[in-house]
């Protein structure tokens, strides 16, 4: 970082945004532990074992996220779109946008793909603890005394600014800063967004039926709009959904899971912790123990991470092939089920317990878009359910390329062939008749 006098800021050379300018206030809170850990929290977690370039953090995304705030910020106001907004609000703005990751478990998102029995909290509702820590609570309480909660609140979805939505919404500035920030760096073409348009067509408006302001977007900016959804699901497809990445994820929450289920750990341990401080901290746990479970996580599940020999896919169903299925119902509710379900395949399959990992990855609001749109005539109106003139149909085809991108699996740690006819058939039935099949002793394969 460069440092300049006079204005108190620094300017901070970023790969993907040049020059990222940052103020007083934020330089204090760069400097925080708490938001230095973030250097050492990978953006795509396990991603890097697939794509070599996906090393970069959480800490560069948060920078950028913050300079596109302040970018959006300026445009805003110079449109005088700010004049009846909070001033306060428009100050925090911006640190909200550094500090809406800081709550991240290690590995990103993986884990919060556990129950609520292995894991407690979301990342965003982790927030306010760190909040708390003297360091940061000493910045932003110079900032407003109750500059803390605020920020809390619009990084949760929760604020009743006008600005909420340029830190959690359907179109926020953190979607549009991750999604070019991780195309780079995996070294993929499909991320990319117009960033430049899209941020531009960004307008404070009026919701004709509430009456609030709130962010919302440009007709103009329709057609950045649709590229953004397209380059989401193109992401997830074949960089955050991708079969190794996913494999990978899928041995990391089962040493976390069988952690916490022997003892070993709690569903708190790894709150505050680094990806390598994590794995270093189960390894310790498991090698003071001499159970099952911790020689399963420092022999089998940890060095398969480290030395990437992952778990390999024995059957891949197309999400389209299984939505219409009871599957959705329970996969990430009944994690008992599941699980009985992965030991009985591995038994039949001849492989040791534990060896057969069900993976149905989730993100039901991944193309969801609940935006004002102003139109050319003036008008203002909420993107409806069934589409605008000029906009493909968004709610149709929202729903198409979701289901596109997510895929049923089943790993194992060794190569076996299973029919694909038969997990069709296998998870036709509602939960208790996978709890009745895998309690009997017919075959399920």
């Amino acid at each position: 970082m460069s440092s300049a006098t006079g204005d108190e800021f620094e300017v901070i050379r970023d790969p993907l945004w040049n020059t990222i300018r940052v103020d007083r206030v934020a330089l204090r809170i760069i400097d925080t532990p708490a938001f230095q850990r973030l250097r050492h929290i990978r953006q795509l977690g396990h991603a890097y074992l697939v794509y070599p370039g996906a090393t970069h953090s959480r800490f560069d995304h948060a920078l950028g996220v913050y300079h596109l705030a302040r970018r959006t910020l300026q445009l805003l106001g110079e449109r005088g779109e700010l004049q009846d907004v909070d001033p306060i609000d428009c100050r925090l703005v911006p640190y909200a946008a550094l500090l809406h990751d800081i709550g991240h478990y290690p590995f990103s998102h993986a884990l919060e793909e556990l129950d609520e029995d292995h894991l407690t909290e979301h990342h965003e509702a982790l927030t306010a603890g760190f909040f708390a820590s003297p360091d940061l609570a000493a910045v932003l309480s110079e900032v407003a005394p109750d500059a803390a909660q605020r920020i809390e609140r619009m990084i949760r979805g929760k604020s009743t600014s006008p600005l909420q939505g340029l830190v959690a919404g359907s179109l926020d500035l953190d979607k549009i800063e991750y999604l070019n920030r991780d195309a780079k760096f995996c070294g993929v073409p499909y991320g990319t967004v117009d960033v430049d348009r899209l941020i531009h067509a960004l307008a404070l408006l009026r919701d004709p039926v509430t009456g609030r302001r709130e962010i919302g977007i440009h007709e103009k900016g329709l057609s950045a709009l649709e590229s953004l959804l397209f380059a989401k699901y193109q992401m997830f497809r074949n960089v955050y959904w991708h079969h190794a990445v996913r494999s990978a994820t899928a041995v990391y929450k089962r040493a976390v899971q069988e952690a916490v289920e022997s003892g070993l750990a709690t569903s708190t341990d790894l709150v505050g912790r680094t990806d390598e401080g994590a794995l270093s901290f189960l390894q310790i746990r498991a090698e003071e123990a001499s159970t099952p479970a911790a020689r399963a996580i420092s022999e089998r599940w940890l060095p398969a991470l480290r030395e990437r020999r992952l778990p390999k896919r024995i059957v891949e169903l197309p999400g389209e092939a299984v939505r219409h299925l009871p599957l959705a119902s329970w996969f990430y509710d009944r994690p008992g089920l599941r699980r009985g379900i992965e030991e009985r395949i591995a038994a039949e399959l001849d492989l040791p317990a534990g060896s057969v990992f069900l993976d149905y990855p989730e993100k039901p609001r991944m193309m969801a878009l609940d935006l004002l749109l102003r139109q050319r005539t003036g008008e203002t109106a909420r993107l409806p359910e069934s589409g605008h003139a000029g906009l493909i149909d968004l709610p149709r085809v929202a729903d198409q390329l979701y289901h596109s991108a997510r895929m049923f699996r089943i790993f194992s740690t060794e190569r076996r062939e299973v029919r694909e006819d038969a997990m069709l058939d296998l998870f036709a039935g509602s939960a208790s008749d996978l709890e009745a099949r895998i309690q009997s002793t017919s075959r399920i394969l």
